[in-house]
């Protein structure tokens, strides 16, 4: 596949992309560059590969999900500047 300058010109303007007349040759040659590496990625042999979602084939490492309560509210509110029994007192903010 080749593209040339109109190709290019149509391409870039379909992509919202201002290419100047006198980079489209230059634009030209690498879009046609790339497209030949990516046929050239055709020829290789696939077949019976699984796609991959990672190349290190590892899964996360998954936790239990576990609520808890801290157990310790004078550890936690030990800096707050201001707290009433086991809660932060903060300022009014809407009206």
């Amino acid at each position: 596949m080749s593209l040339d300058k109109t190709t290019v010109k149509r391409v870039a303007h379909l992509a919202r992309l201002r290419v100047d007349n006198d980079h489209l040759e230059k634009t030209a040659e690498e879009l046609n560059n790339i497209l030949s590496w990516i046929e050239q990625l055709d020829e290789v042999e696939a077949s019976g590969i699984e796609p991959l979602a990672s190349v290190t084939g590892h899964s996360l490492p998954e936790r239990a999900d576990e609520v808890k309560d801290g157990a310790c509210p004078d550890r936690v509110l030990s800096n707050a500047p201001d707290r009433e029994s086991n809660f932060f007192v903060t300022p009014k903010v809407v009206e």
